[in-house]
């Protein structure tokens, strides 16, 4: 606890824990009206009461300003008037409980304030807890501890089995069954575990060890322990270096060349030395010491404008290693209706979702611009184009081969049944046909006969075939990704 003494003490510790996962095919209205049941509203720019409804005694997020804040095409995709399937639909819950988690024989009170549900294109949805730590002048380290603690669902370490969360009488062994159970109570069966399309898209998609990710504002109290945030701070910060299993203050890193560079590349320092913001692909992280009018405005920004933005890079991310995640399992002999649906598919988002600009302000542009570098969604991007290019490449060339086979078929049989069968059993068709006749046949008049028959026969299925499958196009095209 000496170390512990000798730290920074924070006067506000604001989380939001941010948890992805897969909607089944289909499901997203029955999971909309679920939410309504649960006392989920839903979320609209318009209503001005929800300004100060979700955020905590203090906080409020200008609904004017948020939507101000990102150009047209993003607000109408963030922030739809209606329900629009190709949006994020938000519903959010007011919680208002206090709850206490025990880590590393301390317990550390805590209040779930509120909770969201995003239900978004290409079958995603998100949960965000949004918790305050209500312990006045609590060591960083602690409120360090307690997110990486809160945000790890199942329990992976000893110090994930130590940390336990209490509520009238009720004891919680594992953070999976208080959000489950507890705070989102009949969601699990909304989501999709089983192979999607070939490929593993599962409930926690591409995050390690079913660890939520972290949005966290940290306000320090100014002139107390230290007067600075050095660059040992903005790392612990960034990495949740909390407590190693003696209760003691840590770092994941010994080497300061290491730390320093970690720091130029992650850290975002517009208004430095009081104010830093620090990204990585677990955690995006605001540290300041501020006054505490300042603090107010920047956690206001973290609950609005920077959320979404958050939000938006994450699921850039999650689309797109889909997308790559399902070419990697096509085969590409056989999946041709796979292929147009991956062709389909990387064409809407492209052109409903993934804009180099979308945010109009300068230092709300400069943070989505660090964000999306972090996850590398720009290189991603590039990659699923590619994969654009060579799948529009090898449908023309298979297309282009097939119309040339099936085209010399349907010539040779063409014109073989047509002359053939003109020449033969044409006179016999016409009026009334004497059936009779047939058995008078020649063994080259049936061979027309059957010729002609069954020119007729190709002919309407493939017109049939043709009809079905511009059926199954516009179907697929409608629920494709539904919600």
């Amino acid at each position: 606890m000496d170390r512990l003494a000798s730290e920074p003490l924070l006067h506000t510790a604001l989380l939001q824990f941010i948890f992805p996962f897969s909607i089944k095919q289909e499901e997203s209205k029955a999971l909309m009206a679920h939410m309504e049941q649960q006392g989920f509203t839903r979320f609209s720019l318009d209503n001005r009461e929800l300004e100060d409804a979700y955020y905590g005694e203090g906080f409020c997020v200008s609904h004017e300003r948020m939507e101000r804040s990102y150009l047209p095409f993003a607000a109408h995709v963030l922030f739809p008037r209606k329900d629009d399937e190709d949006s994020f639909r938000r519903f959010s819950k007011v919680n208002d409980l206090d709850f206490t988690m025990m880590i590393s024989q301390q317990q550390i009170e805590f209040r779930v304030l509120s909770t969201d549900i995003f239900i978004c294109p290409f079958q995603l949805g998100f949960i965000t807890v949004r918790v305050q730590i209500m312990e006045e002048r609590l060591p960083i380290s602690l409120a360090l501890e307690f997110a990486d603690r809160f945000r790890t669902l199942q329990n992976t370490s000893p110090q994930d089995e130590e940390a336990i969360i209490r509520y009238k009488g009720t004891t919680f062994a594992q953070v999976e069954d208080f959000v489950f159970r507890h705070l989102f109570e009949g969601l699990e069966p909304f989501m999709d575990q089983t192979e999607l399309n070939g490929a593993y898209f599962e409930t926690l998609p591409f995050f390690v060890d079913e660890r939520m990710l972290v949005e966290a504002f940290y306000g320090i109290e100014s002139g107390e322990v230290t007067d600075t945030i050095d660059v040992q701070l903005r790392f612990r910060a960034s990495q949740l270096d909390g407590l190693n299993q003696k209760g003691q203050p840590y770092a994941s890193a010994s080497d300061p060349e290491y730390i320093e560079q970690y720091c130029r590349e992650h850290t975002y320092t517009r208004w430095a030395p009081n104010t830093y913001y620090i990204t990585n692909e677990q955690t995006f992280t605001c540290i300041s010491r501020a006054d505490r009018e300042t603090v107010v405005k920047l956690a206001n920004q973290m609950y609005g404008e920077y959320y979404y933005g958050l939000l938006l890079s994450l699921f850039h991310k999650i689309v797109l290693l889909k997308l790559a995640n399902i070419h990697s399992r096509l085969r590409i002999n056989r999946d041709n209706e796979e292929i147009e649906n991956l062709i389909y598919s990387i064409n809407k988002f492209s052109a409903k979702f993934y804009f180099l600009e979308l945010i109009s302000q300068s230092q709300g542009r400069e943070i989505f611009f660090q964000l999306r570098k972090v996850y590398g969604n720009d290189a991603l991007f590039g990659e699923v184009k590619q994969t654009l290019n060579d799948l529009f490449q090898y449908q023309d060339k298979y297309q282009s081969k097939r119309r040339d086979t099936l085209l010399m078929i349907l010539t040779v049989f063409t014109v073989v049944s047509g002359i053939y069968g003109m020449n033969q059993v044409i006179e016999d068709l016409k009026g009334q046909i004497d059936w009779s006749k047939l058995l008078e046949y020649s063994p080259f008049e049936y061979i027309a006969l059957f010729l002609t028959f069954s020119g007729i026969l190709v002919s309407a299925i493939l017109t049939l075939k043709e009809l079905w499958k511009g059926i199954k196009n516009r179907r697929r095209k409608k629920f494709k990704y539904q919600g």
